[in-house]
């Protein structure tokens, strides 16, 4: 009856949800006007990034379980920014690309996307928020095999990625 479990504050986990929750709610304020979530933001930069990609594939770029993504491409594909086309080769297969008005919605948005992440850094002083990504990537990379739907994502930013996306 003397058991007292540890305070909450001494696990990782607690500290990381809190870090997402206020991550989305940051992000969420700055494309208020956008009306995208991080997942819808991120997957349609994903597909402008790679065009023709398969759902499936698309899932593994971004560290998203299968069933999950086919409902954030439904509704991307419902307001018109993303549409799906057979494979030529599977017609089992949807294949992605974004619309003009998804590539319009990217390019007006990265600016508030960009704000978001800075937003979330600026607390670190300048010269540690580096080194905070890259805690966070090689995190992220070492455990990514734990993870439900391990991300292509998480290796490229343990080895360097894209430094205006890391907020660098």
């Amino acid at each position: 009856m003397d058991y007292q479990p540890a305070e909450l504050e001494t696990y990782p986990g607690f500290f990381i949800r809190r870090l997402q929750q206020i991550a989305v709610a940051v992000f969420l304020e700055e494309t208020e006007a956008f009306g995208v979530t991080p997942v819808q933001f991120g997957a349609l930069s994903a597909v402008m990034r790679q065009p023709g990609v398969d759902q499936r594939r698309l899932a593994r770029m971004i560290g998203f379980d299968t069933s999950t993504i086919g409902s954030v491409i439904d509704r991307l594909e419902a307001r018109g920014l993303i549409a799906r086309s057979s494979s030529p080769t599977d017609r089992r297969v949807r294949l992605l690309t974004v619309t003009d008005a998804g590539r319009e919605l990217l390019q007006a948005a990265e600016p508030a996307v960009l704000r978001a992440q800075r937003r979330m850094l600026d607390p670190l002083p300048e010269e540690r928020r580096a080194q905070f990504m890259e805690l966070m990537a090689f995190l992220i990379h070492e455990n990514d095999e734990h993870a439900r739907a391990p991300s292509e994502l998480a290796g490229r930013a343990a080895r360097g990625g894209d430094r205006r996306q890391r907020g660098a």
